[in-house]
């Protein structure tokens, strides 16, 4: 193999053989799934296979050192998330993904909606506020676990609302899901994934979604922030990086391959059909994109007290 520091003929040639792809998160994940469509397109228009590698475990942080170790050579690449900025925000003393990983290009994101039980007597974000405002003793909301994007965008929530929540960890989504259909919780962040089955059956209500922006899986939905919290902005996201230090063209050509394939029919359709949101952005954009998410999850961490390890 050609040296790595003669960069450009490097990457004329890459790649040559197969790309490993890691992700943090178990198979059949919202994380997986994604990660599986962008994947093969990439890998058609790179012309080497791109295969997806699962290494689940302690919020994606074992997968995230693995490919921080791995060779800086565009072979063993990671599937960053919200869940590595939040890992780096909890724990700054082993902030590897911040610090020994590269953005490369952000390339999608699973919508969130802030659903409640039919039954609870609200309808929309502002009567959620008040609804929560009359209880002295604030309202419930669960999340698949301590740490996770749902508990801490219910953090988020509470703060700007100026409301308590009281917040219900659970060892994954679906007890959460199936507690607040019970109506045992008052309120939950929900993949839509999961929520919009229940919303249109009538056993659940969704009040907005939680990004910056409507979501293509339910563009009729405003945004939290649309519907009265001006600030709310959490999703599930997703973006290719490798090992810091690998060769600025290979990022490059990599970065080229994923936007083409974000932008393709294939890929549109895939994510469509699994309720994906595409997102765009090259190595500055993904950079500048995860700053801003460092940030914005720190304040809340700090605001929370949550404490660091």
């Amino acid at each position: 193999m050609p040296a790595l520091g003669t960069g450009g003929a490097f990457a004329q040639t890459w790649p040559t053989r197969p790309i490993s792809l890691v992700i943090g998160f178990a198979a059949g994940s919202s994380t997986d799934v994604a990660s599986r469509i962008i994947a093969e397109q990439v890998g058609n228009i790179l012309g080497q296979r791109v295969v997806v590698e699962t290494k689940p475990g302690a919020a994606s942080r074992i997968a995230a050192e693995a490919v921080a170790r791995a060779p800086k050579d565009g072979y063993t690449l990671f599937v960053g998330t919200v869940a590595n900025v939040i890992n780096d925000s909890l724990n700054p003393g082993s902030a590897t993904f911040s610090r020994d990983l590269t953005p490369v290009a952000l390339f999608g994101s699973t919508p969130t909606i802030l659903a409640v039980p039919a039954s609870l007597p609200v309808k929309s974000v502002p009567e959620l506020i008040a609804y929560a405002r009359s209880k002295p003793e604030g309202i419930t909301y669960g999340s698949p676990g301590n740490g996770t994007a749902p508990h801490l965008a219910g953090e988020m929530f509470a703060q700007l609302a100026g409301v308590k929540l009281t917040h219900v960890p659970y060892s994954g989504s679906a007890q959460a899901v199936t507690d607040l259909l019970a109506a045992r919780l008052d309120m939950m962040f929900v993949p839509a994934s999961s929520a919009l089955a229940q919303v249109q059956s009538g056993a659940l209500r969704a009040l907005a979604s939680t990004g910056r922006e409507r979501t293509a899986v339910a563009p009729d939905l405003p945004t939290v922030a649309e519907a009265g919290l001006p600030g709310f902005d959490t999703n599930i996201w997703f973006g290719i990086m490798a090992p810091a230090g690998t060769p600025e063209d290979v990022v490059e050509k990599l970065a080229a391959a994923t936007q083409s394939a974000v932008a393709s029919e294939p890929v549109k359709t895939a994510f469509a059909a699994q309720m994906v949101d595409a997102l765009s952005g090259g190595p500055k954009e993904f950079r500048e994109w995860v700053a801003a998410e460092t940030r914005k999850w720190e304040g809340v961490i700090a605001r929370a007290g949550l404490v660091k390890k």
